[in-house]
């Protein structure tokens, strides 16, 4: 039996701060058991690295390495600053980084936050690039959280996680399956920033809206949701095929958020098995979102959904991107091609020493 101490970063694509956990993991022969998450802090990114993260993909390709390799300092610093306050003593650092591109058609991924640069800056080893083998393999890259829904919260039937992007995961026999449903909080967002908000507290600004029954249709025809999976979304699918239908109307914004809403829980509906009862887990920013929880729950008959604690909502994904470094520091494989559709189960991550 071995005892890990490992740090999971996480930086989504709704650009809201960078997810910092410590958890303690013990390990024995093929299982691992997470023990407890010693402490977890959300840095909240600074509107000057909100811009530079935003803009990234359309930076020249020095100014995007230079972008890489000052995330990684960034975030570097950010853990040690995390280490400091909390006393924590860590084998080594998990990040999954902040993805600019998805494009796993073409083969391609790219996760910024240079993994040198963060040892650099917090003094222990960095496990990063978790999806770059996967590809390699003919994956999709994504999603990688599944394997950690498999090993840390088999009690449920799905593990659904709202955040930049909804996606679900379950067993189907002896196989994990996941894939990314739809665009969440990413389009949520944006369209409450045309209102002036952040982001819609508790679905309020949705919830005074209006259904456009004209749009819901319109949204629910697109090709990727008869695509079978494996399957995955990306910032380039939202930007050039999903806002382009939602800007085709000329509707209010609370509208279009109160459309956003019903979307995504019809979607979540169309994959979930309402003819038994089952149990989903919901986790991410948008398990806050009162008014999607309640449509959720309208459209998912005879399905119990339970929301977990606030410190699991915040950071379960930091805390399975842990594990996965775990995985990799063991030479285990963390990628599995049931999700993702790649030829094997790959060990995905590379390691920085400091």
């Amino acid at each position: 039996m071995q005892e890990y101490i490992v740090i999971g970063l996480m930086s989504g694509t709704s650009l809201d701060g960078l997810d910092v956990v410590a958890c303690q993991f013990v390990s024995e022969e093929e299982q691992i058991v997470l023990q407890n998450v010693l402490a977890a802090e959300t840095f909240v990114y600074e509107s000057s690295v909100v811009q530079l993260l935003a803009q990234a993909k359309t930076l020249l390709a020095e100014e995007y390495v230079r972008l890489h390799v000052f995330l990684g300092h960034y975030m570097g610093k950010k853990v040690a600053q995390f280490i400091k306050k909390y006393n924590i003593s860590a084998n080594f650092v998990a990040s999954h980084g902040q993805t600019v591109f998805h494009q796993p058609h073409i083969g391609l991924t790219s996760q910024i936050g240079d993994g040198a640069s963060i040892a650099a800056e917090c003094g222990l080893p960095v496990v990063c690039d978790f999806r770059s083998s996967d590809l390699a393999f003919g994956g999709q890259g994504a999603p990688l959280v599944p394997i950690g829904d498999a090993m840390l919260y088999a009690d449920y039937d799905y593990c659904l996680n709202i955040g930049g992007i909804c996606n679900i995961s379950y067993q189907i026999d002896n196989y994990r399956i996941a894939f990314d449903i739809s665009p969440a909080n990413m389009a949520l967002n944006y369209f409450a920033q045309k209102l002036g908000h952040t982001y819609d507290r508790d679905g309020i600004l949705a919830k005074a809206g209006v259904l456009s029954i004209s749009l819901f249709e319109n949204l629910n025809q697109l090709d990727y949701y008869s695509q079978s999976y494996p399957k995955s979304l990306g910032a380039e699918w939202v930007e050039n095929v999903f806002y382009p239908v939602i800007h085709s109307f000329d509707i209010d914004n609370k509208d279009i958020l109160n459309t956003l809403n019903h979307h995504i829980a019809y979607q979540i509906s169309q994959i979930v098995d309402k003819n038994s009862p089952k149990r989903m887990l919901i986790t991410g920013g948008g398990a806050k979102n009162i008014y999607l929880c309640q449509l959720i729950k309208d459209y998912c008959k005879n399905i119990s959904i339970v929301i977990p604690d606030e410190k699991q909502i915040d950071y379960k994904e930091a805390i399975i991107f842990a594990l996965l470094g775990l995985l990799r520091w063991q030479n285990r494989p963390n990628c599995l091609a049931s999700v993702t559709g790649a030829k094997k189960d790959v060990v995905g991550g590379a390691i920085y020493y400091c």
